[in-house]
């Protein structure tokens, strides 16, 4: 099964405590980079969300955001610690009884001393465990949309691939003829040129244009390509890497025909099936 690596997927839970939003936004990469914008009170799951996309995904530039909105009740809360605030005070007050003028001291400067105000943490448990199975599902969204994607371009592939097949098929029935077209040329020129060889010395000569001329092993080499296309996109795996060498392997073929052609229609085809393998490589490089 074929993936794009052009997608978008968006999850949202609700609880007690609040709600988080997670979005993963994907495009094509030569490799798998994740990167990740996530609240402070979610850091530490990031080498678990790394883990998970090297086990889900094979490539791509992934860009991972969450959003963490806590309830109000559900927030810190704030405690005084009598003994301390009891204590502070009675110093105060025995201070004040040493000095001529005392300074007033109020509430909120006893609740800055250090110590006084407790600042209780939320438990955050629950919520890095939604965060996670949130995070999860979303990936698995992701994945299925990768795939949806990519499946829209089969259709794409499978035309371009039996042009291709017509194409070379063309030019391997018109081979026969082709060649015995460039014999009949051959002894026309050495005619018109009133050159006298010798029936070995042609014979050579013709045996030699023709091997320069014969493109049997790039049209079965274009065959052996396209089949191996055909069976790399039924594969239920990442296949963007191999389709793109196969894509290299294709192109190649179609320059040694275009560069060997003694038509000017098979040179046509050449560039017809560039164009053809080009359209393709676009698209290929986008696959997972």
């Amino acid at each position: 099964m074929i993936r794009s690596m052009t997608a978008f997927a968006r999850q949202e839970t609700q609880a007690d405590w609040g709600t988080v939003t997670c979005e993963i936004r994907t495009v094509n990469h030569r490799y798998l980079e994740p990167s990740f914008r996530l609240p402070e009170a979610l850091r530490e799951l990031e080498n678990d969300f790394r883990d998970h996309l090297r086990r889900t995904l094979g490539r791509g530039k992934v860009d991972v955001g969450i959003r963490l909105q806590q309830n109000e009740a559900a927030g810190s809360g704030l405690s005084i610690n009598d003994r301390i605030a009891g204590e502070l005070n009675d110093a105060v007050n025995y201070v004040n009884r040493l000095l001529d003028n005392p300074a007033h001291i109020s509430a909120l400067e006893i609740l800055r001393w250090p110590g006084v105000l407790d600042q209780q943490e939320p438990d955050l448990t629950p919520v890095r465990g939604a965060a996670k199975e949130l995070f999860q599902r979303t990936v698995a969204e992701l994945v299925s949309v990768r795939e949806r994607e990519g499946e829209r371009l089969r259709p794409l592939f499978d035309e371009r691939l039996q042009t291709i097949n017509d194409l070379v098929a063309g030019v391997r029935s018109r081979m026969p003829e082709l060649l015995q077209q460039q014999d009949q040329n051959l002894r026309e020129r050495f005619r018109k040129a009133q050159v006298e060889l010798d029936p070995e010395r042609l014979s050579q000569e013709m045996v030699m244009q023709a091997q320069k001329a014969d493109v049997a092993e790039e049209l079965d080499r274009l065959d052996a390509h396209i089949r191996e296309v055909q069976e790399t996109l039924q594969r239920d795996e990442a296949v963007g890497r191999r389709l793109d060498f196969l894509m290299q392997e294709l192109n190649r073929e179609a320059n040694t025909l275009s560069s060997k052609s003694i038509d000017a229609a098979v040179t046509r085809t050449a560039v017809d099936l560039k164009v053809l393998i080009e359209q393709m490589r676009e698209q290929v490089q986008n696959l997972e």
